[in-house]
C-alpha cells in the first residue's frame, strides 16, 4: 500500500503540524478532513526518492548493472555514453 501525503486546504494549521502521511490502498477515497484537527485537507503530490541505500538509482554503475544505457549531453546536439554497453559511444542530433 502506498503512503499518501495530505495538507490543509487553507495551507496552514494552528492545531497540528499541517502536512501528514497516511498509509492507504490505491483504491481508497482520499481523506476530506485531517484526522487530528478535523480541518479540511487534500491529497498533495510528494517528492519521489531515487536513492537506494548508500547508492543512487541513477548512478552510471547502477544503471549499467541493470542493463540500461545512459547518455549525457556533451554539447549542442552531442550526447556521450556514460553507462552501458549497447548503442553508440556518441549520438549527434543535427
Amino acid at each position: 500500500m502506498p503512503i499518501y501525503e495530505y495538507a490543509p486546504r487553507s495551507g496552514v494549521c494552528s492545531q497540528c503540524p499541517g502536512r501528514f502521511e497516511v498509509l492507504q490502498s490505491m483504491g481508497a477515497e482520499p481523506l476530506a478532513q485531517c484526522p487530528q484537527c478535523g480541518q479540511e485537507c487534500e491529497r498533495v503530490l510528494s517528492s519521489v526518492s531515487h536513492s537506494m541505500g548508500k547508492g543512487h538509482l541513477l548512478k552510471p554503475a547502477n544503471l549499467e548493472s541493470k542493463g540500461f544505457t545512459q547518455y549525457r549531453k556533451a554539447g549542442d546536439g552531442y550526447y556521450e555514453k556514460t553507462a552501458g554497453t549497447e548503442g553508440p559511444d556518441v549520438i549527434h542530433r543535427g
